[in-house]
């Protein structure tokens, strides 16, 4: 097996898992209370750490062996998880969900605590893997790497784990957050395999104001990888309100039932899919520049085109095309900046576009 398709099996394994517990962390907190703020903590606490932790993940990635990062942060994923099913295993049969308060204030605070862990060893995993990535191909086969990376993550992240997550849940409580941790410990193995240099050759660790400034120095120096930044933050920007959006114009507009809603949820999985795999295809055809500016004006026409789409084919249709021109931007652009950027500051700049992206 090559190193590159033992870091997808990984990716796509860990991804999995987060599909599942897109599924889970919500279903159990609602089963503990009825409580709509106290049922949004879960996922506030889960994403929460893109925020306090983004930066610092970047510094650590650029001070340590990239390899050993990962497999620290898959190992505590997978811990947080299996403490998780404990707790619930100890907590059954659960009590009826007040519509205040919680039934279990035990088990609701174990499952906000795994949900920061979580949340917390995701942001350093998924920067030391993008920052790592560089190693295992040539310059000239990032755009295909990257491509084949996500469509294994959004083939398991947004189709197969979280059908999978509904299904554990149904046949017992803790299932769902016990596969998590067999997920995450099996990516360990494919992680724990790969061979060659993954420590960036630098000086010793400074300062981290100073190490972080030197991040922020190479992206306000170059014009390119700055547009490339910003833009990446409005995208997201606008992808996530156009999202929610969405939601209310298929509940009240279009009259969608949640299966129907989340059929379209998955056209737009399907192109997003579509796209990662096409990305150096276009990129070879269009040129990079040419092939980011073409999929950014694409992208404007989807997003408008959702909230007018009248029936539920035409919305899946709009979710595909807009997921397909976000997955070739990003397949291509984060292959420029990955051949861009200094593997010495990689962990560092990743973080400040993680930043802009998700937090």
């Amino acid at each position: 097996m090559t190193a590159l398709r033992r870091f997808i099996l990984a990716s796509g394994m860990t991804n999995l898992a987060d599909g599942i517990a897109v599924v889970a962390w919500g279903w159990i907190a609602s089963l503990l209370t009825r409580d709509a703020l106290l049922v949004a903590l879960v996922p506030v606490a889960l994403r929460l750490p893109w925020v306090l932790l983004a930066l610092p993940a970047g510094i650590v990635t650029d001070r340590v062996d990239r390899r050993r990062l990962i497999l620290a942060m898959d190992a505590l994923r997978g811990l947080a998880f299996a403490g998780a099913a404990l707790a619930i295993w100890v907590a059954l049969p659960l009590a009826p969900a007040p519509n205040a308060g919680v039934s279990s204030p035990g088990l609701y605070l174990a499952l906000i605590l795994a949900a920061f862990t979580v949340g917390g060893a995701e942001v350093f995993r998924d920067n030391a893997a993008q920052t790592m990535l560089p190693a295992l191909v040539p310059p000239d086969r990032l755009e295909r790497a990257n491509g084949q990376l996500w469509s294994a993550e959004l083939l398991t992240n947004a189709l197969i784990g979280p059908a999978l997550g509904a299904v554990l849940i149904g046949l017992w409580l803790p299932l769902a957050f016990g596969m998590n941790a067999v997920a995450y410990g099996l990516a360990m193995l494919l992680v724990a395999g790969l061979a060659g240099q993954f420590r960036p050759d630098r000086p010793d660790p400074r300062n981290w104001r100073v190490e972080l400034g030197e991040g922020l120095g190479l992206l306000r120096a170059s014009p390119l990888l700055r547009v490339l930044a910003w833009t990446t933050g409005f995208w997201n920007l606008f992808h996530q309100m156009i999202v929610i959006g969405v939601v209310l114009h298929a509940q009240e507009n279009l009259n969608l039932s949640a299966t129907a809603y989340g059929l379209t949820l998955a056209g737009g999985a399907v192109g997003g899919i579509a796209g990662s795999l096409m990305g150096e295809r276009i990129a070879r055809r269009l040129g990079p520049v040419r092939t980011m500016r073409w999929m950014l004006l694409a992208s404007g026409p989807c997003f408008a085109a959702m909230a007018l789409a009248p029936n539920a084919v035409t919305l899946a249709l709009c979710f595909a095309a807009m997921e397909f021109s976000g997955l070739v931007w990003n397949v291509v652009s984060v292959s420029t900046r990955q051949r861009l950027i200094p593997d010495a500051l990689m962990g560092r700049v990743n973080s400040i576009y993680r930043l802009l992206a998700w937090g």
